[in-house]
């Protein structure tokens, strides 16, 4: 079937006229005679309400079904790069969709209460569509806006801040500062970790435009995951997210690892060798790092694969075998073997240069991040005599960056080998003025507090939590500090929204919001924000307000 974005057409003349006349809110309140103020009244007192509810949501299910095709006019941008259309009411969640394009998308899967569509053809292009430049994209989940002109990714962004905050923080007319853009938009990240597959994913051999995946010949394809789908790789040929050398060691280390005659591993059957392949950089330094995992050891493939690199490529600093024989599928493992140089990298930010090893976490933006923990760090409005604790302090990045403008920085880790990482770049850098306590800050802030006794009380906390956000105990025991400011950098606004909430329940205001973009053509955006607690004394306006 298809249907027109403006005029559905939908199997039956008593499906049309029964869906224009019931598909709105306002006619459902109308029908029970019911002033729009009385809405949530209504729906406890009239159960019929709720059964209208139900019935026109069938009803859409049933109009609209897997395989469709609709013409769309697309309004917005989604989060997780979706584009948002509407027809006659329902939302349509597009693949491939640009705001201000007029296309036709077919139907990939039917709910209650929104549609999910591919792009199938362009009827009329968007003013902010642009061609891409990798040949992959729409197939590899790399990235999911190359064809947006950049200038509207920010846009987007933005909006995606904003939305978080108002949806699920519950805030209202928050004022959010321009967003911070990359001026790399193309190979400026730091690390790119590829997977090892033993089939090949085939974009558009499917049934109905779609994809699949068929055995190789040869048993071995490296590259990224398509989008959504952990379990399928894309066999890659360029990618334009790192440097040109990545990809010339991607394509390498493919053509040994097929010649090698071992397999690929498989969760499935828990067997085989080859997992991943992680190439790190520093783009201050010209380092690279080359590590290959493995679910096992094979100490003379190992050794003939990184002779093989360091011949082709001589500007290779250091090649490492991870070996990681547990079944869960991660880049990280039990044992690390060097087989050339001393196992780790360098990278300078802010003054500083960091120790990044094979498991090491360090932001795959350099300039970014600079920009990011730069804000932060505008945010603090530090004194020379502040006490400041870092949490979730990692490898000792932010902790290190701020160390020069503050008396003290103490760090709570919960990950042992990121707190020694951050010991060891302390060491390295000769900053005297940090330190750090392992532990989980549920422990750490409740009944484990011992520490706080041998600093003096924190005027600062920098939070920079996982995408999950933090834990609500945490959050509770956050605010019974009562630090006069809080900076909360965060990768994932949803999370960071729900917790902001929180803090603010307990007495802290929002002072200042700087989303900051850290992946070009992704959804991706980090957001900063100051929490001042309400009778802290006033903060000077930034500098350029």
């Amino acid at each position: 079937m298809v249907l027109n974005g403006s005029h559905p057409l939908p199997r039956t003349e008593r499906g049309r006229v029964f869906l224009s006349r019931c598909i709105s809110n306002d006619l459902l309140v109308s029908c029970l005679r019911v002033r729009p103020s009385c809405q949530a009244r209504t729906r406890t007192a009239f159960p019929s309400f709720h059964l209208l509810r139900s019935l026109i949501d069938h009803v859409r299910t049933h109009l609209v079904q897997r395989g469709d095709e609709l013409r769309l006019e697309i309004s917005g941008a989604a989060f997780e790069g979706k584009a948002v259309a509407r027809i006659d009411g329902l939302v349509v969640f597009v693949d491939g969709g640009v705001p201000g394009d007029v296309v036709w998308a077919r139907v990939t899967r039917a709910k209650r209460n929104h549609v999910e569509a591919t792009v199938v053809r362009i009827e009329r292009s968007s003013p902010l569509r642009v061609k891409p430049r990798c040949a992959h994209f729409g197939v590899c989940g790399g990235c999911r806006w190359q064809h947006v002109d950049y200038p509207a990714q920010l846009k987007f962004k933005q909006q995606h801040v904003l939305d978080a905050f108002g949806r699920i923080g519950g805030f209202r007319d928050l004022t959010v500062l321009p967003i911070i853009g990359s001026e790399e938009v193309y190979g400026y990240r730091n690390k790119m970790e590829y997977s090892f597959s033993g089939r090949r994913w085939l974009p558009h051999a499917g049934e109905e435009g779609g994809q699949s995946e068929i055995p190789s010949a040869d048993g071995v394809y490296v590259g990224l995951h398509v989008p959504q789908r952990y379990d399928k790789v894309l066999d890659l040929e360029e990618c334009h997210l790192q440097s040109e050398l990545s990809v010339r060691i991607l394509k390498l280390v493919r053509s040994f690892a097929r010649e090698s005659g071992l397999p690929v591993y498989s969760s499935h059957s828990d067997a085989g060798y080859w997992r991943f392949l992680v190439v790190r950089q520093g783009k201050r330094t010209a380092e690279t790092m080359v590590n290959v995992v493995t679910f096992d050891d094979h100490p003379n493939v190992m050794r003939d694969l990184a002779s093989k690199l360091v011949s082709e490529f001589p500007e290779l600093t250091t090649v490492v075998n991870t070996i990681n024989r547990q079944k869960a599928q991660i880049a990280f493992g039990e044992e690390e073997r060097v087989l050339h140089g001393d196992g780790v990298i360098h990278e300078q930010l802010g003054g500083f240069t960091f120790e990044i090893s094979a498991g090491s976490f360090f932001q795959t933006n350099t300039a970014q991040a600079e920009r990011l923990y730069g804000i932060a760090r505008e945010f603090a409005r530090f004194d020379p005599n502040d006490t400041v604790y870092d949490l979730y302090s990692g490898t000792g990045t932010i902790a290190i960056f701020m160390s020069r403008f503050v008396h003290e920085v103490v760090g709570v880790e919960s990950v042992e080998s990121a707190l020694r990482d951050a010991e060891r770049n302390v060491r390295l850098n000769g900053v005297t003025n940090c330190s750090f306590v392992l532990g989980d800050l549920k422990d750490r802030l409740t009944k484990d507090i011992g520490w706080m006794k041998s600093h003096p009380s924190p005027q600062v906390l920098v939070i920079d939590p996982p995408r999950s956000g933090m834990h609500p105990k945490v959050v509770d025991e956050v605010a019974s500090l009562g630090v006069p400011r809080i900076v909360y950098v965060s990768c994932n606004p949803a999370t960071q929204a729900r917790d902001a909430r929180l803090l603010c329940s307990r007495g802290y205001h929002i002072l200042r919001m700087q989303p900051v973009d850290m992946f070009p053509h992704t959804y991706h955006v980090e957001n900063v924000v100051l929490f001042e607690r309400a009778g802290s004394p006033a903060l000077a306006p930034p500098p350029d307000a």
